[in-house]
């Protein structure tokens, strides 16, 4: 729980005028949904590019890239960091797929949502269970699939899609950094708060509680405290 260290408010006003101020937020509001409408429309439009015959690493041994689509046409894949031999993995990586506990809902879009890092496929599945995490997993480890679409060993996340035509692969889309910030419940949850994600990055009003940059991220021992093994977390 962050620590509140100010007691700085919003301006208290009649409803005539809070009305009125949320109206001309609104049509910012609306003009950015109609923009990612947009740029969704662009994102359907893009190119792909084929893949070679990528062979992953899954819980039950390797399997082939087309494989790992179970049958459906579309596939989005998290490129989750990874350290051999540590502990604890990426706290962004880990929070951000904690999340995922219901993908069921994609099946209706012919679609699937997994894990896949360059850890050996032993730690990754160990690493998931100790975190809690509910996404299959597989790994890249074997091959050279992680480099290939910008998530190579030691180097950062990515946001990977795909497309499926038989078995033949293609690369749809990618994203990393704050681009993943879409895929995210929280932080559209925090920004509608009053005071915001409070990071000192953030344009707030004067007063207003703000601490450093990421100090409000659950580090992933907090993840696996919350959710992972005898916490009774489904």
């Amino acid at each position: 729980m962050t620590q509140q260290t100010t007691r700085a408010l919003p301006p208290i006003v009649d409803r005539e005028t809070w009305q009125g101020a949320l109206e001309d937020l609104r049509i910012r509001e609306k003009a950015a949904t109609r923009e990612l409408d947009a740029i969704a429309a662009q994102r359907r439009r893009l190119p792909m590019v084929e893949l070679p015959d990528y062979t992953l690493i899954g819980p039950d041994g390797p399997v082939r890239l087309a494989d790992v689509f179970q049958g459906r046409s579309q596939l989005i894949v998290y490129n989750h960091m990874w350290a051999d031999g540590e502990e604890w993995q990426c706290p962004g990586c880990t929070g951000l797929t904690s999340q995922y506990t219901r993908l069921g809902i994609l099946d209706n879009y012919d679609a699937r949502f997994v894990v896949v890092t360059n850890g050996p496929i032993e730690e990754a599945l160990a690493y998931k269970a100790r975190v809690g995490n509910k996404m299959e997993w597989y790994s890249s480890s074997e091959s050279s699939f992680g480099a290939d679409v910008d998530a190579a060993p030691g180097g950062g996340f990515a946001v990977n899609v795909f497309l499926r035509d038989g078995d033949k692969v293609y690369r749809t889309w990618h994203t990393t950094g704050r681009g993943t910030e879409q895929l995210t419940y929280t932080f559209p949850l925090v920004d509608i708060l009053p005071w915001g994600r409070q990071e000192e990055w953030q344009d707030s009003p004067g007063g207003w509680p703000q601490s450093p940059t990421y100090s409000g991220w659950l580090d992933s021992p907090d993840i696996a405290r919350l959710y992972g093994p005898g916490t009774g977390a489904e």
